[in-house]
């Protein structure tokens, strides 16, 4: 952790530059606030408040789909609204690699198969991210993050890293299919304690 936290540091230090102009841009077009704070459940489901760059507009009983700007699109197309969870990573709320954090609000919603997302801490990008991201479903997501979960090492975690690169290049699964963002999670329907359907 120790690790993470100064390599984040360091990111966070070369990064600057990048950070404020993209925090100017986006105070430019979309006004104050310029970072989207919101509760998500970290490690052991402890809540915790989630940096990111705001990519929609604050108006109220909108869709999202007509709220996101172009730069908001922009942004989330190359994963650049994220690069304030470094500061997260340096506060030891999330790492590098994990299952992403979810809203607090899901907490009594999992499984028990799916609470065990929340052994480990949560991530920037994760197993998840590299094989459909948002345009898979919540079951195979959840699936997904539990192997994670039982498989994690350095090695993966550095595989999962050079993956997340060529996937947000290639700009891969951003959305889900006929969302503008993911759908909530409502809960499980069918789904036993072995996240088998």
């Amino acid at each position: 952790m120790i690790f993470e936290k100064i390599v984040a540091l360091v990111l966070i230090f070369f990064l600057l530059p990048l950070l404020v102009l993209l925090a100017i841009l986006v105070r430019i077009n979309m006004g104050s606030p310029i970072l989207f704070k919101q509760n998500r459940a970290g490690m052991n489901g402890v809540p915790f408040t989630i940096l990111k760059f705001r990519t929609m507009m604050n108006i109220e009983n909108i869709e999202d789909g007509f709220r996101l700007t172009k730069l908001g699109k922009l942004l989330r197309s190359t994963s650049l609204d994220e690069l304030p969870e470094l500061f997260n990573v340096l506060k030891g709320d999330m790492s590098f690699v994990g299952p992403r954090p979810l809203l607090v609000e899901y907490l009594p919603r999992y499984s028990e198969f799916q609470s065990q997302r929340h052994n480990v801490r949560p991530g920037i990008t994760g197993w998840a991210q590299i094989n459909g991201r948002n345009s898979i479903s919540w079951e195979d997501r959840f699936k997904m993050d539990i192997w994670y979960v039982e498989n994690h090492s350095f090695y993966l975690d550095i595989k999962i890293l050079c993956k997340t690169f060529f996937r947000v290049f290639n700009r891969e699964g951003i959305n889900p299919e006929g969302y503008t963002t993911m759908p909530f999670f409502i809960g499980n329907k069918n789904e036993d304690v072995d996240g088998k359907l």
